[in-house]
């Protein structure tokens, strides 16, 4: 869990990415990986899922409820009429084959699609089967990341060189001194992209340089989440001849990256089960669904949270931004409270969980009113007062 609120801090970093609490999280993959089947599964959807190359042609979108045990706790504790979720926007993409930044197998629109999301679920196929074609022949997992991050650095080089040249030119023959620091932030890029032929977002950068690579949404700035998907028996023994040496690539290729081990047809068989039987059969067989863990993975790595509000009337999850100062997060709930904020009444959630109740938080006095320069924690439950223009309102919503 978060940690208390400590009052006014300091803002972090600029985030690389957009800004916003619509953000997606883009399924990719070389084709015939499992990349639809995961998604129906994912979303309770069904979207084909055939035995060929590009079968998704154009992205499906739709988005799954983000699991949180506080969450369930409000519900629980409250009983209100109404319960809302934050929820994860999820695309499933069409397959990307060597070549996709050249434009083989319809890869320029593929990659448009991966660029519309702000992180990535790499989905990698660790299982064999006679009855399921690999567009490369054979299964090597490890080949497969290589392919795709190659071609999505690609793309980056080919639409960096394009804006590089501009800027160059303008501010190399016009000495414009107002465009020498985006120039030295594409120099700075361009050494890492192009040079070193090295992914974005492992690079240290400054608060200008992120400016810059927020102009240009590059494709390797993305966060990735790499998923592998293996048959049920390998998953059921937690053992697969590729696990180690896509631990160790990655290690090597994507430092700090998460990997987690799947099976989509396990998952697809557990969706079609009621729930006493689907929990019988996870227990019986000791396992474990990893979608919980897939799902909360992606929606940190868009560097998202929620706070609450629980009453009789509504539980909700308000999804923001880390870093969000507390009148950007009434604003979430009604433009009229960021407009009128005069102060948040705050809680954390462990300490409503430990006390039993709001008025045994405010006898502890673990209950504190922040002003405006407060950042929201993940998890905090909040209460709102705001001044509407005819006097003192308050809203838990």
């Amino acid at each position: 869990m978060p940690p208390k609120g400590k009052g006014d801090e300091k803002a972090p970093p600029p985030l690389i990415g957009r800004v916003g609490t619509t953000l997606k999280v883009g399924i990719v993959g070389v084709p015939n990986v499992g990349k639809s089947s995961f998604f129906n599964v994912l979303t309770k959807s069904s979207v084909p899922a055939e035995n060929f190359p590009f079968c998704t042609i154009d992205p499906n979108e739709s988005r799954v409820a983000v699991p949180d045990e506080r969450f369930d706790y409000l519900v629980k504790f409250h009983e209100p009429a109404s319960k809302v979720s934050a929820f994860l926007s999820v695309v499933d993409i069409a397959g990307l084959v060597k070549g996709a930044s050249a434009g083989q197998g319809l890869g320029n629109a593929f990659l448009s699609h991966i660029s519309a999301c702000d992180a990535i679920f790499l989905m990698l196929r660790a299982f064999e089967s006679e009855d399921i074609t690999h567009v490369e022949g054979d299964v090597n997992p490890v080949r497969d990341a290589e392919i795709i991050l190659e071609e999505l650095r690609l793309k980056d080089e080919e639409m960096f060189k394009e804006n590089f040249q501009k800027i160059e030119r303008a501010y190399t023959r016009g000495n414009d001194k107002k465009l020498k620091p985006e120039y030295d932030s594409m120099v700075k890029i361009n050494k890492i992209l192009v040079e070193e032929k090295k992914q974005l977002r492992f690079a240290e950068w400054s608060e200008h340089d992120i400016e810059i690579l927020n102009k240009y949404l590059f494709l390797t700035a993305k966060p990735i989440i790499y998923l592998v998907n293996l048959s049920e028996e390998d998953y059921a023994k937690k053992k697969n001849k590729w696990l180690p040496k896509l631990k160790a690539w990655i290690d090597q290729n994507d430092p700090g990256a998460v990997l987690i081990p799947l099976s989509v047809a396990l998952e697809a068989k557990l969706v079609e089960m009621p729930d006493d039987e689907r929990k019988a059969y996870l227990a019986q067989n000791n396992l474990t669904s990893a979608l919980d863990k897939i799902i909360t993975t992606g929606f940190r790595s868009l560097q998202l949270q929620y706070f609450f509000t629980a009453g009789k009337d509504e539980v909700k999850a308000w999804t923001i931004q880390k870093g969000t100062k507390a009148p950007q997060a009434a604003g979430r709930i009604h433009g009229d409270f960021e407009k009128g904020f005069i102060m948040a009444e705050v809680m954390a959630f462990n300490d409503f969980k430990e006390a039993g109740s709001e008025a045994a938080v405010k006898a502890a006095g673990k209950y504190r009113q922040q002003g405006r320069n407060y950042t929201v924690e993940d998890g905090d439950i909040i209460f709102f007062k705001f001044n509407a223009g005819a006097g003192l309102q308050t809203k838990k919503k």
